[in-house]
């Protein structure tokens, strides 16, 4: 395999738009083909992610909407959906197909519209990335998916509410340092106890809001790579996956899948959790954030609300957590957060993020989770 290298990134801002997610996706796409100082036509492949465009935009066969946007309508394009991990998924095989030596510039990224439409709408739309026979049935929404993983944590290892509300504050401040964030105001841990429950032990400031928006990374392979000296190496991507059901799930305190996907990159990679100085992980809800810390072994299983609590995944803490404000304030949409959060990486392995820079970051991992835990990307990169 050759080595791979993120050469470009571009993000919009996150928040409501009145585009549509193909116009989102060509202004983050615009950004990244000027930040990693290619032409259009030199761009042989797109992988594009999108989850909702059927249902919200009536628009499918995303890939060459894209690419024609992008005034490349020749190149080969693919279309994926994987739930909230979408775009890293395409950035995954965006990789592959580079380090196959079948493309030496490939796109990657994703674009999601989701605030268009009614909240309840919007709601049920997401909830489509569950088990449509056991759960969607019953009305098992995502919020409900992550309070029984909140119950079920708290029950096993004491984790209170106050540990999760120190989550979303954390990220909120971190957010407040991004100009391309939904949320750019902090918040106290009594607002978030204070907020409206939505599926108990979670409340309203304990979830991730919809989000518009739109990511892109222009990959390469080193041969390209070599002459840009902004290059971020791919040093490890690998995916897992669980069962669908939440009712065979063994331990439901845990995500089985980031354990498996996080193994298999340090692995990859020859690097360990230590190794790591910056992290973009998927906390759609702030249980999701305090469980995957364990699970991408930075705290032992237990320990990551105690972890958010003394303030060591803040920045300057021991290891900084979603200095973009992550999906709690950044924002999610789904089809483009996991570009987004490799953009972000990107960034502060660059040295280029401002007041959110985490200082000295030499290594950085980012971490998409899909649906109801049943899929996971992670991906290790580096400078040099």
């Amino acid at each position: 395999m050759r080595r791979v290298a993120v050469i470009g990134v571009g993000v919009t801002k996150f928040g409501k738009h009145d585009r549509t997610s193909a116009e989102l996706f060509a202004e983050a796409a615009g950004e990244a083909i000027r930040d990693a100082d290619v032409t259009p036509s030199a761009i042989q492949a797109l992988y594009y992610g999108n989850v909702t465009g059927g249902e919200g935009e009536k628009q499918l066969h995303m890939g060459p909407l894209a690419a024609t946007l992008l005034g490349i309508p020749t190149i080969p394009t693919t279309r994926f959906e994987n739930a909230c991990a979408t775009s890293h998924a395409a950035f995954r095989h965006a990789v592959m197909e580079i380090g196959a030596g079948v493309s030496d510039i490939v796109m990657v990224g994703g674009a999601e519209r989701v605030l268009n439409i009614p909240t309840d709408a919007a709601t049920e739309y997401f909830a489509y990335c569950s088990d449509a026979s056991w759960e969607q049935s019953v009305g098992l929404t995502f919020p409900g998916v992550f309070a029984l993983i909140a119950r079920a944590h708290m029950d096993k290892h004491g984790t209170t509410e106050e540990q999760m509300a120190h989550v979303a504050v954390k990220n909120h401040r971190h957010g407040a340092l991004n100009p391309k964030a939904q949320f750019q105001k902090a918040i106290t841990v009594d607002m978030v106890l204070n907020s409206a429950y939505v599926a108990d032990p979670l409340k309203l400031l304990d979830c991730c809001p919809f989000t518009d928006g739109g990511a892109a990374l222009v990959l390469a392979a080193e041969e390209v790579a070599r002459k840009r000296p902004r290059s971020v190496w791919v040093l490890g991507t690998q995916a897992a996956s669980d069962t669908m059901f939440m009712h065979e799930k063994r331990d439901l305190s845990r995500v089985m899948a980031t354990e498996r996907a996080a193994r298999a990159v340090y692995r990859q990679a020859g690097k360990t959790p230590v190794d790591v100085d910056v992290v973009e992980l998927h906390d759609c809800f702030t249980i999701a954030e305090i469980v995957a810390t364990e699970g991408l072994g930075f705290f032992e299983p237990g320990f990551g609300g105690a972890a958010a609590e003394k303030g060591w995944t803040g920045l300057g803490g021991k290891i900084p957590v979603n200095p973009s404000g992550g999906l709690k304030a950044k924002g999610h949409p789904i089809g483009a957060t996991g570009a987004g959060q490799i953009a972000e990486i990107t960034t502060q392995l660059r040295g280029e993020a401002g007041p959110r820079q985490v200082e000295g970051a030499r290594t950085g991992l980012t971490h998409t989770l899909g649906g109801n835990t049943a899929t996971v990307l992670v991906s290790l990169f580096g400078r040099g």
